[in-house]
């Protein structure tokens, strides 16, 4: 089934089942054949990386005369400018959005409730995922056919879009709607490594039993999401039968996935966009990957800073230490250790220095560090009210309680790697089943 899949995937993207549409309204037919001759103009460096919503020619014509709705954030653009712009602008008839986490124009605190509100811009709905709701309901969808993806993705699990993006593809697929995803880079994509997810642990930061970095773009994630089975009953089984059956529209795609262009997962992708507030640079997201994991101890990561997730540290280690200082600001209104003078360690620096420093492995040395440095361990990780250790936030993040317990115990950097590898070669052959890209080995 999933080889078939794959293969009848390649022919809608081949174009054998296209049907044409530059005879169904002249002044369409313009206002889209000027938007690509737009978008061709762009100038781009030969062989330059370009994700999946460059690729125009795949895509629009699947939109027209449709109901489209957009899960996006402020990285869903096409150089400068927002998809649902130029979305709108090329007449296409965009009902909704959708907004993840950080919201849609992607400048709301870290874990804060966003609510449903309009697109200043637009005028368009704009639908919060990361509100009352974490999945579009089939009320959502009733006036929908088509489901537009496009979001840039840091490549760790507990970072919450591709969480999203498994709520809005079971809910598309539930209700029987169309999907386009349009795919970008991974910038963490060129190396898998960290705890695998025990589904004891699942929650909204990770939900299936990948490791921390994992190694996928969004669109292979996807794949992995239908191929393994991974969404819910009712979506699998939807998506299934009607693929079985071959029920798919003349004038719809099922699901596609567009294509980045030029790039492979050798490739250290540059975010043109900061994907979020408190990653505003590589550094950060490089960095991200590891020292996310201070967010479920009483360490500072570094919100309130110039530097998050370079900046760690806490008032009660020891003062000879880079000392830095939390404070309010855009992405982080009440930071951890707000207005505390803090000791730790300033791992900002350029990108190649952070990167060899990274080594292509989850960076945890500096959460060793701070540990076997912080003077009251009973204290060092948060708990729940009634203390339990086990629903931790920190193990939330780390998609098992194996990892805390080995700090506790004092295991070196060398022997917790070494008790990732069994689960980690098990999810590398699953992985490679579904990859769209040239793979780092």
């Amino acid at each position: 089934m999933i080889t078939k899949f794959y293969i009848y995937m390649r022919t809608f993207a081949s174009g054998k089942h296209r049907f044409s549409f530059w005879t169904q309204g002249t002044k369409t037919m313009f206002i889209v054949v000027m938007t690509l001759l737009y978008i061709a103009g762009f100038s781009q460096p030969k062989n330059a990386i370009l994700p999946g919503a460059y690729q125009t020619q795949t895509y629009f014509k699947w939109l027209k005369y449709k109901r489209v709705a957009l899960f996006a954030n402020h990285t869903a653009t096409i150089e400068h400018k927002h998809l649902i712009d130029t979305l709108v602008n090329a007449g296409f008839h965009v009902v909704k959005a959708f907004g993840p986490e950080h919201g849609f124009r992607g400048t709301a605190d870290d874990g804060k409730v966003i609510n449903d509100t309009i697109d200043p811009i637009t005028g368009i709905p704009i639908i919060s995922l990361y509100g009352n709701k974490r999945k579009p309901t089939k009320e959502d969808l009733e006036d929908v056919d088509i489901i537009l993806i496009d979001i840039q993705d840091v490549g760790t699990r507990f970072y919450t879009f591709i969480s999203s993006v498994q709520e809005i593809l079971e809910s598309a697929f539930e209700n029987n709607k169309s999907v386009i995803l349009l795919d970008r880079p991974n910038p963490n994509g060129f190396y898998i490594d960290g705890p695998v997810l025990d589904t004891t642990y699942r929650s909204f930061v990770g939900m299936q039993p990948i490791p921390i970095v994992y190694g996928m773009t969004i669109g292979e994630y996807a794949n992995m999401l239908i191929g393994e089975h991974w969404l819910s009953k009712q979506a699998d089984r939807n998506f299934y039968e009607h693929y079985a059956q071959h029920e798919f529209s003349k004038y719809l795609p099922s699901f596609l996935i567009v294509r980045c262009k030029n790039y492979d997962h050798n490739s250290k992708y540059q975010l043109p966009i900061p994907p979020s507030p408190n990653l505003p640079d590589m550094a950060s997201v490089y960095w991200y990957a590891g020292n996310c994991l201070f967010e479920g101890t009483v360490l500072s990561e570094g919100r309130g800073t110039p530097h998050p997730f370079c900046y760690i540290g806490h008032p009660s280690l020891p003062d000879t230490l880079f000392s830095f200082i939390p404070k309010p600001g855009p992405g982080a209104a009440n930071p951890k250790l707000n207005g505390q003078t803090c000791f730790g360690w300033n791992l900002f620096a350029p990108e190649q220095e952070v990167l060899n420093s990274i080594n292509n492995h989850l960076p945890i040395q500096y959460l060793l560090k701070a540990y076997q440095l912080f003077p009251d361990k009973t204290h060092f990780f948060m708990l729940p009210k009634n203390g339990d250790k086990k629903m931790s936030a920190f193990n939330r993040l780390a998609g098992t309680d194996e990892l805390m317990k080995q700090i506790e115990a004092g295991l070196s950097e060398g022997s917790i790697r070494a008790s990732w590898q069994p689960k980690l070669q098990a999810f590398k052959k699953i992985r490679k089943k579904y990859l769209l890209y040239k793979d780092f080995y």
